[in-house]
């Protein structure tokens, strides 16, 4: 009878000594199960839940119904909302109709709205059409325009070719201009070509060019090349240097260079030195 209470105690002290390991197996399980579930995915096993986490479920679930139901997805359960929810998303649901309708969106349902709303809907589709037709964008209809708007939209829209063709931008159309216009807009093209000659842009018609212009688009071009040999630059063209700029650069390139040997920072070519200089080098050294 000893033995037998000896090794009912001694189970007992094993079975107590294991438990925190077991719990600790179990816990990291328990919970990837709850995550599970709150994510809502297959490998949720609702019976294995504390009353806790059913609680915390029940509620996350609920709460992700009612953003489904207020963003229009399928996955809306409308049954189990709740009165006052179900109110809210009503009401939710016309304002987005409205804001729809207002916005000319494909999901407007205008059969949803009161008189009020419906006319503002379509003084908001009149507006819309008068913008895009004046500004030759979206889906205009010149027929809903009435004779005043079409008036106006004509000539936004004749305002808007001057403009295009002043900037050369957008979709000019000469033969829209008149005289007085197209004096302009000859003024505008001509600037715009000097301005592109004389700041190397592709876009340059030399031949437009007046004695005036082309000197200023000669000299930016010499100015220009002459930046790109005092920074080294591999599109500095050196036969078109004056010899005076040659010089010049030629005596900073051999003090540089002279600097870099000296200091023994940057590329030296002892070989371009003088006989001086490769002299004090050697002093330095001693």
């Amino acid at each position: 009878m000893k033995v037998g209470l000896n090794k009912y105690f001694f189970a007992q002290i094993i079975c107590l000594s294991l438990w925190p390991i077991l719990a600790w197996a179990q816990s990291p399980d328990v919970a990837a199960n709850f995550e599970a579930c709150k994510a809502g995915r297959e490998t949720c096993d609702i019976p294995r839940l504390t009353p806790s986490e059913s609680k915390e479920l029940a509620l996350t679930l609920h709460s992700r119904n009612v953003a489904n139901c207020r963003n229009g997805y399928e996955s809306c359960d409308r049954s189990k909302l709740s009165k006052p929810e179900i109110i809210a998303l009503a009401v939710a649901d016309h304002q987005n109709n409205v804001s729809a309708c207002a916005d000319g969106m494909h999901t407007c349902d205008q059969s949803k709205l009161t008189p009020s709303e419906a006319r503002d809907s379509y003084l908001s589709d009149h507006q819309r059409n008068i913008t895009d037709c004046r500004d030759g964008v979206g889906s205009c209809d010149h027929a809903k325009l009435s004779a005043p708007e079409a008036g106006a939209v004509a000539n936004a829209r004749r305002q808007l070719n001057v403009s295009d063709c002043k900037d050369g931008v957008g979709v000019c159309d000469h033969s829209q201009l008149t005289p007085s216009e197209s004096k302009l807009v000859s003024i505008a093209e001509h600037q715009r070509n000097a301005q592109n000659c004389e700041s190397g842009w592709d876009e340059c018609d030399r031949s437009q060019l007046t004695p005036s212009e082309t000197a200023r688009t000669f000299n930016a071009e010499h100015q220009r090349n002459l930046t790109a040999c005092k920074d080294g630059k591999e599109t500095c063209d050196y036969a078109k240097l004056s010899s005076t700029e040659s010089k010049t650069l030629a005596d900073a390139e051999h003090k540089r260079n002279y600097t870099a040997c000296l200091k023994g920072y940057g590329y030296c070519d002892l070989s371009r030195l003088t006989a001086e200089e490769t002299q004090s080098l050697t002093v330095k050294g001693r």
